[in-house]
């Protein structure tokens, strides 16, 4: 199962992607969490230790990778090199583990330039198109919000996207726009998770705004996840056992799709 999971920042995208790759690494299923949100929270939700995230490398600075892969120096222009490198062991030699989830930490793609067709994208662009299209395990990508890292090649491998939502007309927005954008490069599957509802009227405004999307779940407010948020905790360790089985719930209905 690949899945792609935006929405708006600070809706809750890292929670969610951090607990169903928590819950997938339990029941035992080979799970690969990517972040690919430039703004990177996975590996703290995650239950990653401070010392832990800080010696985290992202993709997008590992030069000497890069100059290896694409055969071109890092911040040089006027160079010609490879527009396919080889990406196919980038995620077993460089992913960090936790709580039976491998953790990819992408970095910031560049967006100057009209595309910048540099080395840094051009690496990630590749690994992406990896990921969802020929690597055998689960995949989870915290993306940005919108689709930057996904494009026309790699719509097929990727078995919905999710979009977090809260009951805010930004929020509401925000994932029409995303929706728009997946369309216009061939995605057809999408899914809704509202995130932060604190009674029937935010419900009532999620699903009138979002009438034609597939709502999997309304998650309520959580203090516990909030005060939970430390390093080394993981989003499971603060969810109580209500949040949980609603995590367990959305995780079960993507598998069965």
């Amino acid at each position: 199962m690949k899945l792609a999971i935006s929405g708006k920042g600070g809706v809750g995208k890292s929670t969610l992607a951090a607990a169903l790759s928590l819950i997938m690494g339990e029941r035992g299923v080979r799970v690969l969490a990517v972040d690919a949100d430039p703004d990177a929270n996975l590996a703290a939700a995650l239950g990653f230790t401070l010392e832990e995230q800080r010696s985290i490398v992202p993709i997008s600075r590992q030069v000497d990778l890069i100059e290896e892969r694409t055969g071109a120096k890092v911040n040089q222009y006027g160079q010609v090199f490879t527009m396919n490198p080889d990406v196919d062991d980038i995620a077993e030699e460089y992913a960090s583990k936790k709580h039976g989830v491998s953790l990819l930490v992408l970095g910031a793609v560049k967006r100057g330039g009209g595309g910048c067709a540099c080395p840094e994208n051009v690496l990630l662009k590749a690994l992406v198109a990896d990921l969802i299209l020929y690597n055998d395990q689960a995949l989870v990508m915290d993306m940005e919000a919108g689709i930057e890292h996904l494009g026309r090649a790699t719509t097929s491998g990727v078995d919905t996207m999710v979009i977090v939502v809260e009951p805010g007309a930004r929020s509401l927005e925000g994932a029409r726009r995303i929706v728009e954008m997946g369309r216009e490069i061939g995605l057809d599957r999408f899914a809704v998770v509202a995130n932060k509802v604190q009674d029937s009227d935010d419900a009532a405004f999620i699903a009138d705004s979002l009438a034609d999307l597939d709502i999997l779940e309304y998650l309520p407010f959580s203090d516990a996840l909030r005060r939970a948020d430390r390093p080394g905790v993981s989003v499971l360790d603060g969810a109580d056992g209500e949040l949980r089985k609603r995590f367990e719930k959305i995780l079960d209905t993507l598998e069965k799709r």
